[in-house]
């Protein structure tokens, strides 16, 4: 196992379980309790934990952003009813933006079963996904690989997005605030998504109940920006009462309204 894997796999385990022992993980991965401890000190370092006595605890600060292939891994579940519900908003032949999220590889999934759709993504991970749909159109935007996120962006990623209006545009976010509205960590990422916003006719935001009340560095847009607001739980009454003063619609599975 490369280190790189054993330090993710380390930091699925500080999810879930918000500590990890030392010694457990060197009988886990069999590896040395030394390497165990080089492993947490470099998350430390990268600020996704934080080292405690024979062991470490998972940060909880929000503006955090941990690796891709973890946050993949994160509210599965949820991340599946979504797209579903997105893939149902969704018609035959239309032209789409999808953003470098997680979520979005969920909901280029749940896509699958369409026709005729292009899509325009500055998410690698959505183009390898997408890579062996037939009768489809696929674009990448291009741009420069954000390391560790599998993501496209920049300025040329941005001129491309805003080369083009579809019908769609579907994203998602790190944090969405009532007063700052809808924020990412950083501010490439924001950027990108404000040309999103620019380039389509309806707007799709797809975000998970743990978004909610929470800030980060960058505003993306307003919620007023957005059309429809699509969620893995009802949204509490001050948020249902803010979407319907926006003129924003709200979407959640069924089984928990």
């Amino acid at each position: 196992m490369l280190a790189l894997e054993r330090r993710n796999l380390i930091l699925e385990k500080l999810q879930n379980e918000k500590r990890v022992v030392v010694s457990e993980l060197s009988q886990l991965y069999g590896v040395s309790e030394e390497t165990i401890r080089r492993d947490l000190d470099k998350l430390e370092k990268e600020g996704l934990a934080i080292k405690s006595y024979g062991g470490a605890v998972i940060n909880e600060d929000v503006s955090i952003d941990l690796p891709f292939n973890v946050r993949k891994n994160q509210n599965v579940v949820g991340k599946q009813k979504m797209a579903e519900i997105v893939a149902s908003l969704v018609h035959d032949g239309e032209h789409l933006l999808l953003d470098a999220s997680t979520t979005a590889v969920f909901v280029a999934k749940a896509l699958k079963e369409k026709e005729r759709l292009t899509v325009i993504t500055n998410s690698m991970e959505i183009l390898l996904e997408l890579a062996d749909v037939s009768g489809w159109n696929i674009i990448s935007t291009g741009g420069m690989m954000k390391e560790g996120y599998l993501a496209f962006l920049g300025s040329r990623t941005e001129e491309v997005i805003r080369s083009y209006f579809v019908d769609t545009v579907i994203f998602s976010c790190k944090a969405l605030d009532e007063n700052w509205g809808i924020m990412e960590s950083q501010e490439a990422f924001g950027t990108a998504k404000r040309a999103m916003l620019d380039s389509g006719r309806k707007k799709i935001l797809v975000v998970d109940n743990t978004k909610f009340d929470q800030t980060a560095f960058s505003v993306a847009g307003r919620l007023r920006d957005v059309d429809i607001v699509v969620t893995d739980a009802k949204p509490s009454e001050k948020w249902l009462k803010l979407f319907e003063e926006e003129g924003v619609e709200c979407r959640y599975p069924e089984s928990v309204r």
